[in-house]
């Protein structure tokens, strides 16, 4: 049995100006679904940084996933693009308008790196420290091949409840 699941979400786009906040969006609905509130402002301002970097760098095309996964205590926000190169962090001047990306990345998360992709490209990655409670308040997920009806339906103590105390499950939405 998992005590804590892993929750997993995947965004492909291009990474054009218009759609960034559009992913910001996704990505902040999804943190709320999450209940991981307090993690939204980071896991944009990274987002938007890195989905930049692919708009300004990437090549030959500005495809890529955006993905953000919840493991345990840990949010990882990754983005894979079909560039190899691998980017370094830069040390802007005061008055540079660009060039600070992967330097506030740095600063507002737990830890970020770069990795080659197996099929070319690369994936760069950064990690939140998720609040303890969040785990504890995520949705259920689903158990398929489960029901609610039968003779030993039971409720979350294990018990088993009367036939008119149960109801069939209508749908169900994996978070």
């Amino acid at each position: 049995m998992i005590s804590e699941p892993s929750r997993h979400c995947a965004v492909e786009l291009k990474a054009l100006p218009s759609r960034i906040g559009q992913v910001r969006r996704i990505i902040s609905a999804q943190l709320r679904y999450w209940h991981l509130d307090p993690l939204i402002d980071h896991a944009a301002l990274g987002v938007t940084e890195l989905l930049t970097n692919v708009h300004r760098h990437a090549q030959p095309d500005k495809s890529c996933t955006v993905e953000i996964e919840l493991l345990l205590d840990r949010l990882t926000v990754s983005v894979h693009d079909h560039d190899p190169r691998l980017p370094t962090v830069c040390h802007a001047d005061q008055s540079a308008t660009s060039g600070r990306g992967l330097a506030m990345i740095a600063a507002v998360s737990e830890s970020w790196g770069v990795r080659p992709s197996d099929d070319a490209g690369k994936v760069i990655w950064f990690t939140l420290s998720a609040p303890s409670f969040t785990t504890a308040a995520l949705h259920p997920l689903p158990v398929y091949g489960s029901t609610t009806d039968g003779p030993f339906a039971s409720d979350v103590m294990g018990l088993v409840e009367p036939a008119a105390a149960r109801t069939r499950a209508r749908s169900a939405v994996v978070g």
